[in-house]
């Protein structure tokens, strides 16, 4: 049984490398269109979905600006503009699927999407529109996980989902340690004070001030997301504890 959904609207944060397979670049079809049917499955339970990407899975701009001759602020633009492109491949995917969906971006690209405007994100949200938010904060030298904390806090979010292609938060990499434990619950300090590197500090910190649950969770295991739309247990819930 599907069970009820808990919040009025929730954030999905994408990272680039949902985009592709494990230690590829670009994108990837079927993880495509396996994103879209996760998203799909969100608005089937009933709350507005506004969906934040990121871009590892083309270009990193402050790794990029390390291995080049290219300056962090350029670099940073660079990985904004790769946003963009997969905010309009998750659209297209997404109404494909029958899925309302328009993309509204930081940085105006006027060919492809519209600009970011508060207002305008609510009223496509209240029209039960996926948005989605491309272009980061439209400044150089914050992550996109700094975006989907601010992009959380302006339009009022009741809960910002961390999809990963783990199961929550461990002790230690699950990859190398065997040994490693899911951590299911965290305090927002907790997570500041023991440096844990799930979202950078000033996403954490900016959750923690307006009072925004997180919850990470393996997008990819079947039931995590209507789990987690409806209240259950599932990945790691950060709060106040």
């Amino acid at each position: 049984m599907m069970g009820e959904c808990k919040y009025k609207r929730v954030l999905l944060k994408l990272s680039g490398e949902s985009f592709c397979q494990p230690g590829e670049f670009g994108i990837n079809g079927a993880c495509l269109e396996s994103l879209a049917e996760r998203i799909a499955e969100i608005c089937k339970l009933g709350p507005q979905v506004a969906v934040v990407v990121g871009a590892g899975n083309i270009l990193r701009g402050e790794t990029f600006s390390r291995t080049s001759h290219i300056p962090r602020n350029t670099a940073d633009y660079m990985g904004m503009l790769a946003t963009i492109i997969n905010a309009c491949a998750l659209q297209e995917t997404l109404e494909k699927l029958g899925q309302p969906t328009r993309v509204l971006s930081a940085i105006e690209v006027a060919a492809m999407c519209e600009p970011f405007i508060r207002r305008r994100a609510f009223h496509h949200l209240e029209c039960g529109r996926v948005t989605i938010l491309a272009g980061g904060t439209g400044n150089p030298f914050f992550t996109t996980d700094t975006c989907a904390a601010l992009r959380a806090s302006e339009l009022e979010v009741n809960l910002l989902i961390k999809a990963t292609k783990v199961d929550g938060v461990y002790t230690d990499d699950p990859k190398k340690n065997p040994n490693a434990e899911l951590l299911t619950s965290l305090s927002y300090d907790d997570v500041l004070t023991r440096g844990l590197r799930i979202m950078d500090h000033a996403a954490i910190s900016l959750c923690r001030d307006n009072k925004i649950p997180i919850i990470v969770l393996n997008i990819f295991k079947k039931g995590n997301i209507t789990k987690a739309i409806c209240g259950q247990k599932v990945g790691t819930l950060i709060d106040n504890g």
